[in-house]
């Protein structure tokens, strides 16, 4: 990673090359609902979690929308300077954060800019009047309308936001037990990627979780302030743990979903550049996206002492037995995939770089199929 991150910020400021690298990242998320169900078929992630997955790529797909709604004129002569899209070329290929912190900003206002916009049928209407009357192309009628259809798209909501604040669904009660599947996501500024947690935990509070006004609040302020991807999962979960007496967390799962790269837009070193430079794909299947999972378990309980005569529960967790990279990676196992078109797929194969040997590849055509090989 650069020094100064911003650095490796490019803004999008060509009209095609925007549309290219929106369209580009529409067909990526698409793909990514497939493998995901590909991913619940094989029994890598269960019905529950495929689901919640599935939910925050579509809220990414929206976002995407959005901003392309937000930057469909870039380039062009609109009489008001908006900016381009700025993105992160060198380490995520995403959008920088900033994109979608203004962007809820601008989400916050969007019933009161559609209030005072004419309506898409007039501004059509306008805009034909104004090439067959004037003989001349619409460029601000144009910016007016796409920046309507970006408002549209902020208040239907269900976008992927820089936070997404925790859920919790319950999954079943045994005695004085009731176990919760909690979920929350955050665009990582550090980063500039998404990142998706799945907690499973179970409660023995005299309350439901969700319904207790005390330790909800509690809890999601906790997993909001620990969710940074420098900070392994045995810190995020043993923090947790201790935290709170009567929460044992069982299962504490984190998703990277990215980097994109892309021989078009993104520099990033390493063999895929040179994997989708030999490949030579045609627009729109010039890239490949990582996807990196890791997990951690909670392998036994042991009591502890707490006050004078109380004792509490805290969870032991496993850690990767394997080579020794347990401790380091703070996780009970890790799992990377990379997700791709067939054409840099059949290059990937052909150069055989090192390192890729156990990375489970997903290839993705444009008829929906996905191959795992």
């Amino acid at each position: 990673m650069s020094a100064n991150p911003t650095q490796d910020h490019v803004g999008l400021t060509d009209t095609f090359a925007s549309r290219r690298y929106f369209r580009k990242f529409e067909g990526i998320t698409t793909h990514l609902l497939r493998v995901a169900a590909n991913m619940e078929a094989e029994g890598v992630i269960s019905r529950d979690e495929v689901r919640i997955v599935s939910r925050y790529i579509s809220g990414l797909l929206f976002t995407f929308r959005a901003l392309s709604m937000k930057y469909l004129l870039v380039g062009r002569d609109t009489g008001r300077f908006f900016g381009s899209l700025n993105m992160d070329k060198r380490d995520s290929g995403f959008p920088v954060a900033a994109e979608l912190m203004t962007m809820a900003n601008d989400a916050q206002q969007a019933a009161s800019h559609l209030a005072n916009m004419p309506s898409e049928a007039a501004l059509k209407d306008e805009m034909v009047q104004t090439i067959l009357g004037s003989r001349e192309i619409p460029t601000k009628l144009q910016f007016a309308l796409s920046q309507r259809l970006y408002y549209e798209e902020l208040a239907r909501g269900q976008l992927f936001w820089v936070r997404n604040d925790p859920e919790c669904h319950w999954i079943a009660t045994e005695g004085a037990r009731r176990r919760f599947l909690l979920h929350w996501a955050v665009y990582d500024s550090q980063i500039n990627l998404p990142v998706i947690y799945l907690m499973r935990l179970e409660d023995t509070g005299k309350q439901a979780l969700p319904k207790d006004s005390r330790r909800w609040p509690e809890v999601q302020a906790h997993l909001m302030a620990q969710s940074l991807a420098g900070l392994k999962l045995l810190t995020i979960a043993k923090g947790f743990d201790e935290d709170f007496d009567d929460l044992h967390p069982k299962h504490l799962r984190r998703i990277h979903v990215g980097p994109m790269y892309s021989s078009a837009f993104t520099e990033q070193s390493g063999p895929l550049r040179a994997v989708l430079e030999d490949a030579q794909a045609p627009a729109g299947q010039d890239w490949a996206l990582a996807w990196t999972s890791e997990e951690l378990e909670s392998e036994e309980v042991r009591e502890e002492r707490a006050g004078w005569f109380g004792t509490v529960e805290r969870e032991v967790f496993a850690l990767d037995p394997f080579g020794g990279q347990g401790a380091e990676t703070g996780a009970t196992r890790t799992s990377r995939s990379i997700i791709l078109p067939q054409r840099p797929f059949q290059v990937l194969a052909e150069r055989n770089p090192a390192g890729f040997a156990d990375v489970r590849k997903f290839v993705v055509s444009d008829s929906g199929q996905v191959l795992r090989y």
